[in-house]
């Protein structure tokens, strides 16, 4: 997909901030770090629409990227990360479990977890609490980068093992250094966009 004009919209706490032009939303979650930003600006070519930090725990809301008046990246706050306050933590996941067991708009959900490492208590916390919102979703194995490009396929399917061991959750590796598996993630977007 071409992305001509993406716009940062609005960063949200609750419903009566969400963007109303019921486009539809392709959700990212991940716990902190995990490069859901990155993400965001690998896949719309842009460096800096949204803002990456190298500390952890930088967003504490829903932001919501409009892609071309045709749908949304909606970046979720990470999990996971121990600076928050408990009240902190309590509050985001208010919110969050919030908008994604009422917002109409989701179309997909993309699961950011790092191929480098075994998925964590909160990963497959927040793998359950995705597969109980009975919404569509995929697992991306991000960092892909981090490990020998031969190595890929084999962590994939390690990962997969761990998080989705009757493998029915399309997985696939990501990487926003190595722009090589964009293409195959766009086309899973347009089948949930159309």
């Amino acid at each position: 997909m071409l992305v001509k004009n993406p716009k940062f919209e609005i960063s949200a706490v609750s419903p009566k901030q969400y963007p109303k032009q019921g486009l539809p939303e392709i959700v990212l979650v991940g716990k902190s770090n995990v490069g859901k930003s990155s993400f965001v600006n690998t896949m719309i070519n842009r460096k800096k629409l949204a803002r990456t930090s190298s500390e952890p725990g930088k967003t504490r809301q829903i932001n919501f990227y409009n892609i071309d008046e045709t749908f949304y990246f909606v970046d979720l706050p990470g999990y996971g990360y121990s600076k928050m306050s408990k009240k902190e933590q309590e509050q985001v996941g208010k919110f969050i479990e919030e908008y994604l067991f009422n917002r109409k708009e989701i179309a997909l959900i993309i699961f950011l977890v790092d191929i480098r490492h075994k998925p964590t208590d909160n990963d497959k916390l927040m793998y359950n609490y995705v597969i109980s919102s009975g919404l569509p979703f995929i697992i991306l194995a991000n960092k892909a980068d981090k490990i020998a490009i031969t190595k890929v396929d084999g962590a994939v399917s390690e990962l997969q093992k761990h998080i989705n061991p009757i493998g029915d959750i399309t997985t696939l590796p990501f990487s926003s250094e190595r722009k090589i598996y964009k293409d195959a993630v766009w086309d899973i977007i347009d089948e949930y966009i159309k």
